[in-house]
């Protein structure tokens, strides 16, 4: 089959619409910065690819976002390796846990458990009947923790401690519960590409780049590439499913190369209507069950991952974008003092952190960046932060520049 020709001049068409979204997700802890942010490189064989007929890069992208599969089920395998260090250090040094434990006091609280997936090897089972039906079990060796939508009811259970977490959200569960959940995490192949295209404009190259078979299913694949240097993020590769439109697979890389940071997709997949009993849940006998609080579960998504300009002058100060595309850097003020560290006597705690990131100087003072293999950020010592998908020496130049 010939190769498919670049639609590089696509893009102008593809920016309606998409300037306004979300090109990045500003981090709220720098821990948590390179789970928000995504970026996807090919990852797939030539041989035994299907011969499926031509499509550009614009078709394909129509066709994503046409697609509208209402039920399906199927297993998705992902890996993530973040390049990020080891937490129980910091734990140790704090006195106590990292997470959604501690607000809700439940080992089942989503907002924490699904963190799990920001490093690495999992298995989900996932399962789909409309808006008001959804399953995602993330299963590990004898143990499986499991988040069911159905209705107006959300359940999240963990066999491993036999805990439970309950939600009713009368005002619509579809657009609070699981779903809400889920996109704090991106989890399915969806989920991460609709990311990823948030991110095209006139700084993307857009291709279709050949043919895959994903999950028995043949796909085409969608190439989204940063133009212009300086970004850590090397490309986006998004299998899609050849009839429903419905994205199947995605590999992430580094600009610097080496193995995959987040390589996802489909073993197994069926279009079928699930059994209703899939969706069922009650509380085996002796589970600990704890109840959310809507208010309180609203607020945890919204500083988890916020949503514009607005929202996010609430939790901080002075949010600005500097530079475009790929390249942006968030740079907000978080009103504190920058990072603890030993020299300031934040002893055990100080020191780990001092650990973990690489003391810098410059115009703008002293400060420490925490890099991943993707996101790096700079906290300077009067509690500035700088943060993207680039390089340190990026993150220096910019606080330099604002001084």
């Amino acid at each position: 089959m010939a190769p498919y020709e670049s639609d590089d001049n696509t893009n102008e068409d593809l920016r309606t619409g998409r300037r306004k979204a979300a090109r990045y997700v500003v981090p709220v802890a720098v821990l948590g910065v390179a789970a928000a942010t995504i970026g996807l490189v090919p990852a797939f064989a030539g041989s035994g690819d299907p011969d499926l007929p031509d499509i550009t890069a614009q078709q394909l992208i129509e066709k994503i976002a046409a697609s509208d599969v209402q039920q399906l089920s199927g297993t998705v395998k992902i890996s993530t390796d973040l390049g990020l260090p080891n937490l129980g250090g910091l734990e140790s040094s704090l006195g106590g846990g990292v997470g959604g434990r501690e607000e809700s006091g439940s080992s089942a609280d989503p907002s924490s458990k699904l963190l799990e997936l920001a490093s690495g090897t999992h298995t989900l089972r996932v399962a789909s009947d409309g808006e008001d039906k959804q399953k995602l079990s993330l299963l590990d060796k004898a143990a499986e923790y499991s988040v069911i939508h159905n209705g107006d009811e959300v359940w999240a259970y963990d066999s491993a401690s036999n805990e439970a977490y309950h939600m009713k959200d009368s005002s619509g569960a579809a657009e609070k519960g699981t779903k809400g959940k889920s996109e704090d995490v991106p989890a399915t192949p969806k989920e991460l590409a609709d990311e990823a295209l948030k991110a095209a404009d006139d700084t993307t190259s857009v291709t279709v780049d050949g043919t895959a078979q994903v999950a028995g299913r043949d796909a085409y694949k969608l190439l989204i590439k940063p133009k212009a240097s300086g970004s850590t993020v090397g490309a986006i590769s998004i299998a899609v499913d050849s009839k429903t439109g419905l994205p199947l697979k995605f590999t992430l890389t580094p600009a610097s190369g080496g193995a995959a940071v987040i390589d996802a997709g489909f073993t197994k997949v069926d279009f079928s209507k699930p059994a209703a009993s899939t969706f069922d849940f009650s509380p085996p006998k002796g589970t600990k069950v704890t109840e959310g609080d809507e208010a309180k579960a609203e607020g945890r998504a919204d500083r988890a991952q916020p949503k514009g300009g607005e929202d996010l002058g609430k939790e901080f100060q002075g949010l600005d974008v500097i530079g475009e595309g790929w390249s942006s850097i968030a740079q907000f003020d978080t009103g504190g003092e920058g990072m603890p560290s030993e020299s300031s006597g934040a002893g055990d705690a100080g020191r780990f952190l001092d650990s973990l990131g690489d003391h810098v100087t410059g115009k703008f003072g002293s400060g420490t960046v925490f890099s991943t293999r993707l996101v790096n950020a700079l906290i300077t010592d009067d509690g500035k932060v700088y943060a993207g998908a680039v390089t340190k020496d990026a993150l220096v130049k910019a606080a330099n520049a604002a001084k």
